[in-house]
Formats: C-alpha cells, structure tokens, sequence
C-alpha cells in the first residue's frame, strides 16, 4: 500500500512549511511517497517562469528535473502546470478541484474523500484506521505515520 504523505505533513497539518521543498525531502527521506501542489507562472515581471509549490499561491520555486523524483505525487493547481508536467511525460501528476475521482498520470485513481473506492483508489484524508482493511492502492493523509503503524 502506498503511504503518501499531503504536502509533505506527516504527524499532522503544519501549513507554514507545507510544500516546501525542504520539508517534503524529509518525508520522502523518511520512505513516504508526497503529494505537493504544484503551479506553473508565466514572467509576469514579478517571477520568472517556471514551475513553483504552494497550496494557495506559488511560493517555492523548483525545477522540472525536481518534479521527476519517484514518490511525488504532483497536484497541479492550474491547468498550465498539468499541461507543462504531461507534455514532460516522466511527472506523475494529476489535477482535480472537487471531483468524486481523477485519474493520475500512472493510473491511479485519486478518490475524494467519502467517495467509493476500488482496488485502484488512493483514499485521501481518511477519517480513521479502519481505512487499512480495504483493498486499496494506497492512502494520502496529514498524519500518515499514524497509518504506518496500522500495516
């Protein structure tokens, strides 16, 4: 089952460091995958261009080389940024705002909370343990070490 860690929180909501880069090294240095949101700017005099991280506006900057490593999980948080991440082809990504599910780039189905779940779900934000005895591909929580301890 895939563990993935929401904006690189492990043992809870922190959203001063939520999406930066540092903080979500450290969740993948710790074995979990993370799901980051992801923004693509055009130079508007005041950024450059490029890809950044941040869950209600662009704040970290990142290349695309960045968006590659194994065990992101890229939430594209405009449509820019999911057409520049497919057209790479080596980004695992998706883009979803309310949906019951989307499909991610790898074929996963990234399931909204409460919404039915399959084989190929990931669960996100599950409101307690006994999500573990579903068969299910993985889940994304704010406290995903919690979950560890449940396999």
């Amino acid at each position: 089952m895939r563990l993935i860690s929401h904006r690189g929180n492990i043992n809870g909501s922190n959203p001063e460091m939520e999406n930066n880069p540092e903080y979500i090294q450290e969740a993948l240095d710790l074995g979990y995958d993370v799901e980051i949101d992801v923004w693509w700017v055009e130079d508007t005099g005041f950024c450059e261009s490029g890809f950044y991280l941040g869950h209600d506006e662009p704040q970290y900057k990142v290349n695309e080389k960045y968006l590659e490593e194994v065990g992101l999980w890229c939430h594209a948080k405009n449509i820019d940024a999911l057409n520049q991440m497919i057209e790479n082809g080596k980004i695992h990504c998706f883009f979803h705002q309310e949906d019951d599910v989307t499909l991610t780039s790898e074929d996963y189905l990234w399931t909204y909370p409460g919404k039915q779940l399959t084989s190929n779900s990931i669960c996100v934000m599950p409101s307690d343990h006994r999500i573990m005895t579903l068969d299910i591909a993985g889940i994304c929580s704010d406290n995903i070490a919690s979950f560890e301890s449940v396999i």
